[in-house]
């Protein structure tokens, strides 16, 4: 098999999966998460059912399509930070670059998509669980990086996570009460300085902390 045909083959499982997740969406949109079902989804998607369920093995994966980024993204920021960078100014330098570009993954969902997650008991439990994993996935990489203080890193990790659960819940607050259509730029600008506030109030304890 050629590189090309590889190549098209990758490409139509990309395409496939986006369509897949698009249709869920609209279908979550219009009638909850809860009132939506996997039949539904794959009729609108044209696909089979074992299709839906071979890109995404749970039905919350597709309404929260980021969330691998998602749970990796803390620890990833870390791995990135360079050489004199604490833990905590590399999460507030990522989290304010995010807000710049209202990343998704953060919170920026708009107004219709947040009131649907908030509607279902089911992803609210998701997003718990998936927090979870993200400070899960912070510990380990701190306690990779001091392997001798296992318990101070997993002490940081936690206070990094609490304040990261805190400010995206603000946003998401904030997204269920904005109006359709509303710029975003005021929220992202009410976001950043609370989170120049939680940031700051971390800094007396986390600030010489897990420098790399």
């Amino acid at each position: 098999m050629s590189i090309d045909t590889l190549g098209l083959r990758e490409q139509k499982k990309r395409e496939t999966r986006q369509a897949i997740s698009d249709h869920a969406t609209q279908l979550f949109l219009q009638r909850g998460f809860d009132r939506t079902t996997i039949a539904d989804i794959a009729a609108a998607a044209r696909v089979a059912k074992m299709t839906v369920t071979n890109y995404f093995p749970r039905k919350e994966d597709l309404a929260l399509d980021h969330h691998e980024e998602f749970v990796a993204g803390p620890a990833a920021t870390l791995a990135r930070r360079p050489e004199g960078e604490s833990a905590l100014a590399a999460m507030r330098r990522e989290y304010m670059a995010a807000l710049e570009r209202h990343d998704p993954v953060i919170g920026f969902t708009g107004p219709a998509f947040a009131r649907m997650i908030a509607e279902s008991p089911t992803l609210v439990a998701r997003l718990r669980e998936l927090h979870d994993l993200r400070e899960e996935a912070l510990a380990e990489r701190l306690t990779a990086e001091t392997p001798d203080d296992p318990i101070g890193a997993r002490a940081i990790a936690a206070q990094l996570a609490a304040a990261d659960r805190l400010l995206f819940r603000e946003l998401q607050s904030r997204m269920l009460t904005a109006p359709d259509g509303d710029p975003l730029d005021s929220i992202a600008a009410e976001l950043a300085e609370m989170a120049h506030r939680v940031f700051d109030l971390l800094e007396p304890s986390l600030g010489t902390a897990a420098i790399r």
